[in-house]
């Protein structure tokens, strides 16, 4: 379940209702968009109406596109998913996802915390959305909490196994997993910091649910991607622009809305994505109540620049 959020105490900010896309380019104001994808490009089986029109008209306007997504897949995976459902991958400049920059860490180690860990990880991946390969990354996937150096949550359906497959687990059985790595002491990166996200109208928990339990357990947790001001900093690597050039689109208050706000960037927050049920939303393209959308940002501490029903034109 999505976690509730604290409310902050602090003044909302005032944000700008919007029935379309159009309006922000035409403002000529940003050079760069960074893109979620789940919740606002496609839902995971299908593009989201108009969203494919949308893109190309964007392009058209000589935006810049990254798609920047918490996914635990590699980028170029992700590619070929938007590819698969029927996008034009040459519209963007690339992809940037927590898996991806997950992959790139653990390689490099050239960051002081990932250069401690060790290299015996206990591996929660995918079983029915299929496995997280760890191919080139010399790591050594254990089954016992006594010979883990940390843990590494791709997803929340399976326990890797030293042989190379699977072994599906519910929900729970994952949980007492790291409830027993708690006493050990050891460190957990997650390769997708969301609680849920959408997929065919329902929403489907992700690694940030089994995360978020570890750190309130009292584990260390390394979070890989939004609202972690790292991949929106790579993004404007990809795109080659200043914070004040580019704007985040994003369905997640608690990771694309409150990262953009990390990174100091201007965002635009879609509400028909995963907190659609929150905002008494039934149907695609319904427009929520603003004082329903002044509740929630007030109470997630997360403030849109602009707030639309859908990303559409």
């Amino acid at each position: 379940m999505m976690p509730k959020c604290s409310i902050s105490g602090k003044e909302v900010q005032v944000f700008k209702s919007l029935n379309g896309i159009r309006q922000l380019t035409e403002m000529g104001r940003f050079k760069a968009w960074f893109l979620d994808q789940f919740g606002v490009l496609h839902d995971g089986k299908q593009p989201y109406p108009g969203a494919i029109s949308t893109l190309e008209k964007l392009s058209s306007h000589g935006a810049k596109m990254v798609i920047i997504s918490n996914s635990s897949r590699r980028a170029l995976t992700t590619m070929e998913k938007m590819k698969s459902l029927g996008f034009d991958s040459s519209l963007f400049l690339g992809a940037i996802t927590s898996g991806e920059l997950t992959h790139q860490y653990l390689h490099r180690r050239d960051d002081p915390w990932f250069a401690a860990l060790g290299r015996s990880c206990i591996h929660m991946t995918w079983s029915d959305r299929g496995a997280i390969s760890l191919e080139g990354l010399g790591l050594q996937v254990v089954e016992s909490v006594e010979d883990a150096d940390f843990i590494l949550a791709h997803g929340t359906e399976a326990l890797g196994r030293a042989s190379g497959d699977s072994l599906p687990l519910k929900l729970e059985d994952l949980e007492y997993i790291i409830e027993c790595c708690v006493g050990k002491k050891i460190p957990m990166v997650v390769a997708n910091p969301d609680y849920v996200t959408v997929e065919a109208r329902a929403l489907r928990v992700m690694p940030g649910t089994l995360a978020a339990k570890y750190e309130k357990l009292g584990g260390e947790v390394k979070w890989m991607g939004k609202p972690d001001k790292v991949i929106y900093q790579s993004a404007m690597a990809m795109a080659d622009v200043d914070a004040c050039d580019c704007i985040a689109v994003g369905d997640s208050l608690h990771h694309d809305i409150k990262g953009a706000n990390v990174a100091g960037i201007q965002s635009a927050f879609i509400t028909g994505g995963i907190h659609a049920s929150e905002l008494g939303l039934g149907s695609f393209g319904d427009v929520a109540e603003s004082t329903a959308i002044e509740a929630l940002i007030s109470n997630c501490n997360a403030h849109p620049s602009y707030v639309l029903p859908s990303f559409t034109w």
